[in-house]
């Protein structure tokens, strides 16, 4: 991700307006833009896995899944991300009748890169506790198997990390199971 015209503070609705237009997604923190890389094949693989999964799990139920294209807007800041997998179990809500913003996801989910490892880890998901209906986020890893999953019990966010293909991560908000055997199953790890 790489910051275009720092220097300048460019409105929300700006940003929007532009990003509707655009021929490549960006993000929006703090009246910058930020324009994102392309994925890796194992980034791909990841996301695409754990959509399914999820998909199949939530289909009988009515809950939303989006991947990769839903851009998410948080209250206080209103920044925009674009987070791999996003779930919404409620009616969703959008910014406008555009459709394309959602604003009450119950579950975020991010692959981990190495470009983007510390962002998504801290300032991101600081920016996705301001989202109220907001319950569970989840990074992976994709260079091995590792998956920080956290969830808002009362006011605070814990954490837990699973790290073998027997793990399966709760995810409670959802009721939907997360077997690593199977987000990883086609996924091959550098040596």
């Amino acid at each position: 991700m790489s910051s275009i015209a720092a220097d300048t503070y460019i409105t929300p609705e700006a940003y929007l307006a532009s990003e509707r237009r655009a021929k490549y997604k960006s993000e929006y923190i703090h009246g910058e833009i930020l324009a994102m890389s392309g994925a890796s094949r194992a980034h791909n693989i990841i996301t695409v896995d754990i959509t399914t999964e999820l998909n199949i799990q939530l289909r009988p139920r009515g809950c939303e899944i989006y991947s990769g294209d839903m851009r998410v807007r948080t209250s206080r800041t209103g920044s925009y991300f674009y987070p791999d997998v996003v779930v919404v179990c409620d009616e969703p809500r959008f910014e406008d009748n555009v459709f394309d913003t959602l604003l009450n996801p119950i579950l975020v989910v991010e692959v981990l890169s190495p470009s983007t490892e510390v962002y998504d880890k801290g300032e991101k998901f600081a920016h996705y506790q301001e989202l109220a209906s907001l319950r569970e986020y989840v990074l992976v890893s994709q260079d091995r198997i590792r998956v920080e999953y956290y969830r808002l019990m009362g006011t605070q966010w814990v954490g837990k990390e699973f790290h073998t293909p027997e793990d399966v991560v709760l995810l409670d908000s959802i009721e939907c199971k997360l077997p690593l055997r199977d987000i990883y199953a086609r996924v091959m790890f550098p040596d």
